[in-house]
């Protein structure tokens, strides 16, 4: 008798949505909550190279959520860079920024100055927003969040609360979300 394969067990957490800058439909069917850094390496590599791809074959199914997970041990500059795009975000900017960070190797304070002046924010407002550093305690929160969670990595992503770790190819994400969308897996 052949022995039967076992299915790849698949646990869900519940990571919350609401009030994390998100991209596509609230009631898409597929929801990916990504803990990232935007000084780490790997996640400036999954931003570039799956991102738009992903979102492009999956048309109006998937909605992708930010949260913030600066490792600051090894990326000083990371905690800064969410804040920043916090603060872009008080002037309805928070994407555009959110793109230019992912879009260099270099950033910091005149980094993030340069890519205000860049999107024609409000320079007195951003630079209040960041200096006075309005955004902090809710970036350190959502990192606390994560190591709670059992996040240790970025890019670590939960897609409809499953997760997925590293900065994995597109094919990795289209297996998990063709079995979801399918029905495959247990809720």
């Amino acid at each position: 008798e052949a022995p039967v394969a076992e299915q790849p067990q698949f646990k869900r957490y519940n990571v919350p949505t609401k009030g994390f800058y998100s991209i596509g439909p609230d009631n898409a069917p597929i929801t990916i909550v990504e803990f990232s850094d935007y000084q780490c390496p790997y996640c400036r590599r999954w931003h570039q190279e799956v991102y738009e791809p992903l979102l492009a074959a999956y048309p109006g199914k998937i909605k992708l959520v930010y949260r913030n997970l600066p490792l600051t041990s090894i990326h000083p500059d990371a905690l800064g860079a969410a804040e920043a795009a916090m603060c872009a975000g008080d002037q309805d900017a928070y994407w555009p920024f959110h793109e230019k960070l992912f879009s260099s190797e270099s950033l910091g304070g005149d980094v993030f100055v340069q890519y205000a002046r860049e999107l024609s924010l409000n320079m007195d407002t951003f630079q209040a927003c960041l200096t006075g550093h309005k955004y902090k305690a809710a970036v350190e929160a959502d990192s606390d969040f994560a190591v709670n969670l059992g996040v240790s990595s970025t890019p670590t992503f939960f897609i409809n609360g499953i997760p997925m770790v590293g900065a994995q190819p597109l094919e990795a994400f289209k297996q998990v979300i063709s079995k979801e969308l399918a029905g495959e897996i247990p809720k």
